[in-house]
């Protein structure tokens, strides 16, 4: 299967280059061109909604774009064809960041509907626009030509057209295995643990936007020259929703996804136009009910698209270890044992009339466990929030190596040197351990997604894996780096959280409960492994309801009960304190 994996790749391009030459019918030749077009706005579709999880209906408009570019300047001004792609792909990616900047800030169903909104936009100014043949289009526009030899638009174009496609397979795939690619699959379960490993969501929302648009602009500039004539039809946003279901139907979340959905979608599609009406006796479009059908299916029994068959019968093989010798990532200065690290002033947070944390203040210095500690409710979590900037100050100060912090989001603080994990563990179930643990290196790395696709970044890459194995061997897992993190029990789940905090290189660490949900050995496991980061030096703040596991590890701890600081002290202080017991016992005897 290995083999199958490493070859498949090559041996489809092969075939899909050299097909033209074989004896195959031009009709043939005609559907595979068509399949090439709608495979590269799929991917596009695999990389904006499938990896992202940003649902879009407008993919049309951009291959509007592409192709009513090419038909205008060709026709009206005589340009090249090909000088026409380049600037067909530079009026997407305007469209694509002036758009994106507007509407990818949206959650929810706000943002597919805005993306049907600027589909419909387009489709009717294409539709009303003198200049572009109104809904006539534009007509006569020239072949592609290649070193004098007129391409035509048959099997001339075929290779035309699937290079593209491939080349822009290889490029999603490539930017996919990257740090800017495991940034873009972060997205898709929520911005909170991205941004505190120092991603800036919407930035790559953003860019895989823009990448989307750009494999549609292609795929419509070829779509121009392929029909010799443009009109708004084929980009209207029923078309648009095409484009998603080949994506649903073939696996979204799949870059050969894209083929496959619009291999089926295309050939089906053709077939039922011809079968439905002799079986049924009157014509229609049948075969958009069919394939209704066909969707609702496929969400039931396939959720992951067809390809999801396929992929049970090729797995992944193990990243290859090829990191050996790499040269270490860059770490930050650290401060010295018993310095002033965090300093909490006063810190208030309302939400509304309800206040969650009363003014809170205590501080942390280098080298030392402080456990946050108070009954349900008590707002310690909250508290957590507001030092790592996921919530916002009401009032008060927040001082990290004599910066203030406070104000900062979550991304900011991350590049100052302070990382954490979470009450419920986040991570990307699908990539590998050793994969979400490289997500906390993004800081120390540069590499960005041009490079990621063009492959410029493997030594980078390599210095990355090399680090991110190291903190699993701290933490003493690096045999369960090549398993699925979704495939873990939540010990080494939490343990991975922590590995991928330390791969920040911070030089304070916030562990939001990490012994909630685990049994005896592993909180035992846990707490030898947080003793082994306190004699390297390491700073912690830990929030945590087990009272054995608190007392036996921290240096200080602080009580809060009702969002206010109950009492501040050594845990034995702690355990003596008769506030204490009538706070979590409701009695002082």
């Amino acid at each position: 299967m290995s083999v199958l994996r490493r070859w498949g790749f090559p041996a489809f391009a092969v075939f899909m280059l050299v097909l033209p030459a074989l004896p195959v019918p031009d009709f043939w030749i005609t559907q595979s061109n068509y399949i090439g077009l709608y495979a590269l706005v799929s991917l596009g579709l695999v990389l904006l909604t499938g990896v992202a999880g940003l649902t879009s209906f407008g993919q049309a408009a951009f291959v509007g774009i592409g192709a009513y570019t090419a038909a205008y300047l060709a026709t009206k001004m005589g340009v090249s064809p090909w000088l026409t792609l380049f600037v067909g792909v530079a009026l997407a990616v305007v469209a694509a960041v002036v758009v994106g900047a507007i509407t990818l800030r949206m959650s929810g169903h706000y943002l597919p509907l805005a993306t049907i909104a600027w589909g419909l936009v387009l489709y009717y100014s294409m539709g009303n626009a003198d200049a572009l043949g109104k809904y006539d289009g534009l007509l006569g526009i020239p072949s592609l030509h290649a070193f004098g030899v007129d391409l035509g638009t048959g099997r001339g174009l075929h290779d035309v057209i699937w290079v593209f496609a491939l080349l822009g397979a290889l490029a999603v795939t490539h930017l996919l295995d990257s740090r800017p690619g495991r940034a873009i699959r972060s997205l898709k379960g929520g911005s909170t643990m991205a941004e505190a490993m120092g991603i800036s969501t919407f930035h790559y929302k953003l860019v895989v936007f823009v990448i989307a648009a750009v494999l549609a602009a292609v795929s419509g500039w070829l779509f121009a020259h392929f029909q010799r004539t443009v009109n708004p039809t084929p980009f209207s946003i029923s078309k648009g929703i095409e484009y998603l279901f080949m994506a649903v139907l073939g696996g979204v979340g799949h870059v050969w996804g894209a083929f496959l959905g619009s291999g089926v979608v295309r050939i089906i599609e053709d077939q039922l136009q011809v079968l439905l009406p002799k079986l049924i006796g009157t014509s229609g479009n049948f075969e958009t009910i069919v394939f209704g059908i066909v969707l609702i299916v496929v969400l039931k029994y396939a959720p992951d698209g067809l390809w999801s068959f396929f992929e049970r019968w090729l797995p992944s093989p193990p990243r290859a270890r090829n990191w050996q010798g790499a040269a270490p990532l860059p770490t930050r200065a650290k401060p010295a044992r018993g310095e002033l690290l965090l300093d909490v002033n006063e810190v208030r947070k309302e939400f509304g009339g309800l206040v969650a944390v009363n003014d809170v203040s205590f501080q942390i210095r280098a080298g030392d466990i402080v456990g946050l500690i108070g009954p349900n409710g008590a707002g310690k979590s909250t508290t957590f929030n507001l030092i790592t900037g996921v919530l916002a100050l009401t009032r008060g100060q927040v001082n990290f190596r004599g910066q203030s912090i406070a104000g900062l989001p979550s991304r900011q603080i991350a590049r100052r040197g302070v990382s954490r994990t979470f009450q419920h563990v986040k991570m990307i179930p699908e990539m590998t351990v050793l994969e979400n643990v490289a997500l906390g290196g993004y800081l120390r790395t540069k590499s960005n997604s041009l490079q990621a696709m063009l492959r410029l970044d493997r030594e980078e890459e390599k210095r990355l894996f090399a680090e991110a194995e190291k903190q699993l061997e701290r933490i003493g897992m690096a045999h369960q780096a090549h398993e699925l993190a979704g495939n873990l029990a939540l010990g080494p789940q939490r343990l991975m959280e922590i590995a991928r905090a330390l791969c920040t290189d911070p030089a304070l660490l916030l562990l939001d409960e990490p012994a909630a949900g685990l049994r005896h050995k592993e909180k035992q496991a846990l707490g030898d492994v947080l003793r082994q980061l306190k004699t390297e030096g390491m700073s912690i703040l830990l929030v945590e309801h087990d009272m054995d596991f608190v007392m036996g590890l921290t240096d200080r701890i602080v009580v809060m009960e009702f969002g206010t600081r109950l009492i501040e002290g050594t845990p034995a202080e702690v355990q003596a304190s008769p506030a204490v017991r009538a706070a979590y016992l409701g009695t002082e005897h």
